[in-house]
């Protein structure tokens, strides 16, 4: 079997992540050794007694913020006892998660993902990664939950973990588009019935169907996505008919 990949998160709240790496896909990945979880406190790195990782802003301001020492020590020993890594900070100032990059990432043997807190880290802290990442424009609390969407949206990537090997093909963002719209039964519910596409028994009609809605559903829904999809002669002749 392939070397597992090993994520190491360092983090001031390690009890956070018990029950999700326990769960679903994480959990039995974890479970057939395709990911590896390390879960670094850089607490461990202080020096005084009340294991303080943060501190009052120079030049005033509301909040804390976190030193450098603890987090860069906790970077450091990670790499030497575990070896290299890419070393990836999660703030909001961080470049947008993307589809490509989970890809890039999943292709990775080890990632070091380090948790912001309070009013994000001393800026010399970011001298000592190699990217930083940010789930979109908001803030978060801290940089756990970030951590956690970060390392479910990898895991999907790797061999085995997913049912069906061909699952994340289809799925929004993987080329481009949002994904066209699921059904299941039962084939009519409360008055909305499956499109008569999906009950054709037609493949290629099916085909079809769900490429024109792909392309349909991300025109409006994500203009900005759609601008950006270079459209097959198959594609503005579906979207010019917009019926397949």
């Amino acid at each position: 079997m392939d070397a597992p990949l090993t994520v190491h998160v360092v983090t001031i709240f390690p009890e956070m992540f018990a029950s999700v790496l326990s769960a679903s896909l994480l959990g039995r990945a974890i479970e057939k050794g395709t990911l590896a979880v390390e879960l670094t406190d850089p607490r461990d790195f202080t020096t005084d007694r009340h294991r303080s990782v943060d501190d009052a802003p120079y030049g005033g301001g509301a909040g804390m913020v976190m030193r450098p020492e603890p987090l860069c020590a906790a970077l450091e020993h990670v790499v030497a006892t575990r070896g290299p890594a890419r070393k990836i900070a999660l703030c909001p100032t961080g470049a947008p998660l993307t589809q490509e990059i989970v890809k890039r990432l999943a292709r990775e043997p080890r990632l070091v993902l380090v948790c912001g807190r309070y009013e994000g880290f001393d800026e010399r802290v970011r001298e000592f990664v190699d990217e930083e990442l940010s789930l979109g424009d908001f803030v978060l609390t801290g940089g756990e939950l970030a951590a956690m969407v970060v390392i479910d949206a990898i895991a999907r990537r790797l061999p085995g973990v997913l049912g069906n090997a061909a699952s994340p093909t289809d799925e929004s963002h993987e080329a481009g588009l949002l994904e066209y719209p699921q059904y299941t039964r039962p084939p009519e519910f409360r008055g909305r019935v499956v499109p008569e596409p999906l009950l054709s028994g037609n493949h290629e009609r099916i085909r079809r169907w769900r490429r024109l809605q792909s392309l349909l559903r991300t025109r409006e829904r994500r203009p900005d996505l759609f601008a950006r999809v270079p459209l097959t002669d198959e594609d503005r002749a579906l979207l010019g008919g917009e019926q397949p």
